[in-house]
């Protein structure tokens, strides 16, 4: 069988790409992705007051440095601009809510273009209360899931400011691979932005879905919650 490593070349002997069988995937409908961790639920103007508070625990306002938009000095001014968001097939907003059904923070699908099969995750904002937990990893893998899984989609990227260097560590983490930096690639808040390009594609799947479930196991974790083995050592 074809595959990306083997050379294909056209009756003229010019080098071409591996053949694909391919027919355009559906667009998103995009349903609640319920995990054991988190619930993501499309964006409501019913989340405003939880999302800003949640947000609000992020006293110097860090999370709205690699953003477009934002920070927001008061609830009314968030919930106009939520107020904007929502409806929108793209980019379109999830509110990320934990167990207790808080909203803990956001993430969105975008870029979706269903002939190709591609599809970018972004506009990821996750509170002090929602970083660094089993809910926020578990938010990464049921976006990729019903990427992969339910739409069957090619390449599923993630994209950020090239000097917001949590954002492209945490790429690395989550199995995305580097693929260079777009220079002078937009204008946002009166700066320039590089832009530093990851990507997973479908046949890259496979491998890291187990990685996923078996970080996120109780199994993996000890009796005060604190990780046995890292994701990017599975």
């Amino acid at each position: 069988m074809p595959t990306r490593d083997t050379q294909h070349y056209n009756q003229l002997g010019q080098a071409i790409s591996f053949p694909v069988q391919w027919q355009a995937k559906p667009a998103p409908s995009f349903p609640t992705l319920q995990g054991n961790y988190c619930r993501l639920e499309p964006l409501a103007l019913a989340q405003a007051s939880s999302l800003y508070s949640a947000f609000a625990a992020d006293q110097e306002q860090r999370l709205w440095t690699y953003l477009p938009y934002g920070p927001f000095t008061d609830l009314t001014r968030f919930t106009a601009w939520l107020k904007q968001q929502v409806g929108s097939k793209d980019p379109f907003f999830y509110s990320i809510l934990d167990q207790t059904g808080q909203a803990l923070g956001m993430a969105s699908y975008l870029r979706i273009d269903p002939t190709h099969g591609v599809i970018e995750v972004g506009h990821i904002n996750f509170s002090p209360a929602l970083q660094k937990t089993r809910a926020a990893t578990e938010t990464m893998y049921l976006m990729m899931r019903y990427a992969f899984e339910e739409l069957g989609y090619r390449r599923y990227e993630w994209k950020c400011d090239a000097l917001n260097a949590p954002s492209r560590q945490a790429a690395l983490r989550l199995g995305f691979s580097f693929e260079g930096i777009f220079r002078q690639a937009a204008v946002y808040k009166g700066r320039n932005r590089d832009t530093a390009w990851f990507s997973i594609l479908d046949s890259e799947w496979p491998a890291l879905k187990p990685k996923f479930e078996t970080w996120l196991a109780a199994s993996n974790f000890d009796a005060l919650g604190n990780q046995l083995q890292p994701l990017n050592r599975l």
